[in-house]
């Protein structure tokens, strides 16, 4: 899962009314199962008297496995089904939302079931901020001083972040560094410097020269 996509930057919130039945939409972002579920229980928080509060998630990225979604009470797949093919559609990952509703007295039907709630989440992402998000993976190196400006060279044509440097015996740096440039980071920087670097994943210890 190396590619980039776009998460939500910030909650979002959408509501309309369908024959008395008022349908209050919500948005946020969710880098994982949990976080998806505490914003559901803070959506059911703030509506204790909704008669539904039917959701969906997409935990991580658009082609994630870590998704899940619900009806809460609603006929069988009027609800949490089409909401989650609308977040499958949007190409948007670590997304959640929950769509709370007010019983009006008025029964739509199963066709206007699944109407409302796919209206209710396209609604909420119409005009919903978003950011890219590049998936990363935190390296270090390790190498003698007299590489400083090669490898410096070398890393001004990739896309880094959170930098950190020590000098001791020898330069240590630690860098998160773009996912899907690892590859080519890794040959350029061992070309450029005749192997005499040290390139590891930090998290795998994985020697990577």
């Amino acid at each position: 899962m190396s590619a980039s996509y776009n998460i939500p930057a910030a909650e979002n919130q959408f509501e309309f009314e369908i024959k008395r039945s008022q349908f209050i939409s919500y948005a946020a972002q969710a880098s994982n199962r949990q976080a998806a579920d505490t914003f559901i229980r803070s959506i059911r928080d703030m509506h204790p008297q909704a008669r539904h509060v039917c959701w969906a998630y997409i935990a991580g990225a658009p082609n994630t496995t870590e998704m899940s979604m619900s009806d809460d009470g609603e006929p069988s797949g009027t609800a949490g089904r089409p909401m989650l093919k609308i977040l499958q559609h949007s190409g948007l990952g670590e997304i959640v939302v929950a769509v709370v509703r007010y019983y009006g007295g008025i029964k739509l039907g199963t066709g206007g079931l699944q109407r409302a709630y796919s209206d209710a989440v396209s609604g909420v992402l119409d005009n919903l901020s978003v950011k890219l998000k590049v998936p990363r993976t935190k390296i270090a190196l390790r190498y003698d001083y007299a590489l400083e400006s090669p490898v410096r060279h070398v890393l001004s044509r990739y896309d880094t972040a959170e930098e950190e440097q020590s000098y001791d015996l020898q330069v240590a740096m630690t860098l998160q560094l773009a996912t899907a440039q690892l590859a080519a980071f890794r040959t350029e920087l061992t070309n450029h410097c005749a192997g005499a670097v040290e390139i590891m994943t930090v998290n795998t210890e994985e020697n990577l020269t």
